[in-house]
């Protein structure tokens, strides 16, 4: 089985605001690891093969505010999978309020960059997913441009630690003007509304078939008690750890942790393989 890890934060951490990066390396111990990942994607990608996971998206999103992250993450992680698309998935991001041409700038991304899935992050990005019925009209410019294009959009959907984050943009019901708007956007929650609006994920799930979610960092031993009827969704629903994120120990550590929930072969492969192949083609 080809494992696929939807959301695995390499980024930038250079650009990280002080606060931001004290929230995300406090009491690990892996610290020295994990910059060798950022600085060496080969090292990443042997890291990768010592957790058993053969292809990753990693996730980049533009919020100047909440986590220092600029544009210029875009070209970091464009430079960072060049030679090893294959394996590494370059997600990226516009921000509505930080560019002036945001259809544009989505079609560069795309186009020149070779980003192959943006991230919006309310709580972190301080909007929500439908801001632009009131106003945030680069909004509708983003998901427009990558619906054209046939591109995902993943949004964060649930709470955020960090500090200044705003976690009530982070309700998925949000989520659900923009499937009506957008019928032709594949759209992905990112953590399934963890841990107040899980409910909310599944129903959107269900009600619209392009939308699907990802369960990265719910720990996995938690999994079938939100999710009890994960098997329902299997074809709907990617596998992620979020490493490394607060509390997220490891990729591998969190895998084997979702194995030895028993689910059915046939849905664990779906879940770890065959619906993230499905939407990132190997090149």
């Amino acid at each position: 089985m080809r494992v696929f890890d939807c959301h695995v934060h390499v980024q930038p951490w250079e650009q990280m605001r002080p606060e931001a990066r004290q929230t995300m390396t406090a009491r690990r111990r892996d610290l020295a690891e994990i910059q060798q990942a950022l600085d060496d994607p080969s090292a990443l990608l042997s890291l990768m093969d010592r957790e058993g996971v053969e292809r990753a998206a990693l996730i980049n999103y533009v919020a100047p505010e909440i986590m220092g992250f600029t544009s210029a993450a875009n070209t970091w992680i464009s430079r960072y999978v060049t030679g090893h698309e294959d394996r590494l998935v370059a997600v990226g991001s516009v921000h509505p309020r930080h560019t002036g041409d945001a259809g544009g700038e989505t079609r560069r991304l795309f186009e020149d960059l070779g980003i192959r899935m943006l991230k919006i992050h309310p709580p972190h990005q301080l909007f929500a997913a439908n801001a632009y019925l009131t106003g945030l009209d680069g909004l509708a410019e983003i998901y427009g441009a990558a619906e054209r294009l046939g591109r995902p959009v993943m949004i964060h959907t649930g709470t955020s630690i960090f500090p200044g984050a705003r976690s009530r943009t982070g309700e998925p019901m949000a989520v659900d003007d923009v499937a009506v708007d957008f019928p032709d956007l594949t759209l992905i929650l990112a953590h399934g509304g963890r841990p107040l609006w899980m409910e909310q994920a599944v129903f959107l799930v269900r009600r619209f078939p392009q939308v699907y979610m990802d369960v990265s960092s719910i720990p996995p031993k938690r999994l079938l008690h939100y999710f009890p009827r994960l098997h329902e969704l299997a074809d709907k629903v990617l596998y992620g750890s979020d490493w490394p994120s607060p509390g997220v120990r490891g990729m591998g550590e969190g895998l084997r942790e979702f194995k030895a929930l028993g689910l059915p072969e046939d849905v664990q492969r779906k879940l770890l393989q065959d619906n993230a192949e499905r939407l990132f083609p190997t090149p």
